[in-house]
């Protein structure tokens, strides 16, 4: 291991979606994304939108890291992707005056890549470790004692000849990102000092996002336009954000410039993205669970051949949103649409079906 290889430069990369697909509503960022957030991107918590417990407990523990004159608590921060949580750590180095390094779990396959990183931190520099959960065991194993004790061992040589180097640290503060806190081991999750969850944003905060990304975008946008966008968001600001950009182009190609309700209706509905910020391939999921089952249940294995895609994709991508929306459930029987899905897509569910007539409802989810 050469310590002086750069393990660091640039942001994290995102894992890629299952199945390879890019979405419009997807939450995962690509390059476009990464590089229209860094300019988007608050500076500090009196900027940031939303998470107000959240925001308000950090401050209290940065504010007084800085008044103690000591580095801040090692900080965790949990929620699905496209909350905030890189600005969020960009945002801590920020209000301590200190230096960012940023890198990611995958990236860190050995204790090497690990104890190089550490072995070239600064006195109060923030380290940023986005998806810690798919860290290396060795690597993880290490950072207890880095986290803890400011110090790493080093192991020089192999078999009954190796020995362990102590090596002292400055003080640092870890911010680790995860979008699976459940994959955290207990030893790891109990050395952080604050622990945050990010939560989705209501549409009253994704329009106060909106109209601020508008602003810095130099794009007019009237009230009920930021609205449309924000209900079409899926609670995540990375979306929004993703969303404002296209509509923008449309307005520009198709209409005067400005944002209005029905500009932002009629641009995403050319990006096929409904009212409640479904895509293709989740109408495609509720539209063969409906149509093809009867609203189910159906095995997922089933529904995934009558899609045209992918188990994981089906699984990973499609259902947590149509779950959270209330609008598909899984039970040990299987996947069954709720009555809800019925009204969205404007259909009659058929007589005992799950919201039919004579189907019960939520009753019949877990089986009869």
């Amino acid at each position: 291991m050469n310590w002086d290889d750069d393990t660091t430069s640039g942001p994290p990369t995102a894992p890629a979606a299952p199945g390879g697909e890019d979405r419009l509503v997807g939450a995962f960022a690509d390059g476009e994304d990464q590089a229209v957030e860094a300019a988007l991107r608050p500076k500090d918590l009196g900027e940031f939108i939303g998470q107000e417990k959240v925001r308000e407990q950090l401050d209290l523990v940065l504010r007084a890291a800085r008044a103690r004159g000591a580095t801040a608590d090692h900080v965790l921060l949990s929620g699905a992707p496209g909350l905030g949580k890189t600005t969020l750590s960009m945002i801590i180095a920020a209000e301590m005056g200190a230096p960012i390094r940023i890198t990611s779990g995958p990236a860190i396959q050995h204790a090497g890549d690990l104890a190089a990183i550490l072995s070239s931190l600064q006195e109060g520099e923030v380290l940023f470790l986005d998806e810690i959960h798919r860290m290396s065991r060795p690597a993880e194993e290490m950072l207890y004692m880095a986290m803890e004790d400011f110090r790493v061992d080093v192991i020089v040589g192999k078999g009954p000849g190796a020995t362990a180097i102590p090596l002292d640290l400055p003080p640092f503060t870890l911010v680790g990102a995860t979008t699976r806190a459940g994959l955290l081991p207990p030893p790891l999750r109990d050395r952080f000092g604050f622990t945050a969850h990010m939560e989705f944003y209501e549409p009253a905060e994704l329009e106060r996002v909106i109209h601020r990304s508008a602003h810095l975008l130099d794009v007019h946008i009237e009230a009920d336009g930021a609205a449309e966008i924000a209900g079409r968001s899926r609670g995540t600001p990375r979306i929004a954000n993703r969303l404002l950009r296209r509509v923008r182009d449309y307005a520009q190609v198709k209409a005067d410039g400005l944002i209005t309700r029905e500009v932002a209706g009629a641009a995403l509905a050319v990006y096929e993205v409904d009212a409640r910020g479904l895509d293709r391939l989740d109408r495609s999921v509720l539209e063969a669970l409906l149509k093809l089952f009867g609203g189910g249940p159906v095995g997922l294995s089933t529904l995934s051949v009558a899609v045209g895609e992918e188990r994981e994709t089906v699984e990973e991508v499609a259902e947590p949103f149509l779950v959270r929306e209330g609008l598909l459930a899984r039970t040990p029987r299987g996947r069954i649409a709720t009555p809800a899905a019925w009204v969205h897509l404007g259909l009659t569910p058929p007589p005992g079906s799950p919201g039919g007539p004579g189907g019960g409802g939520q009753q019949h989810l877990f089986g009869p």
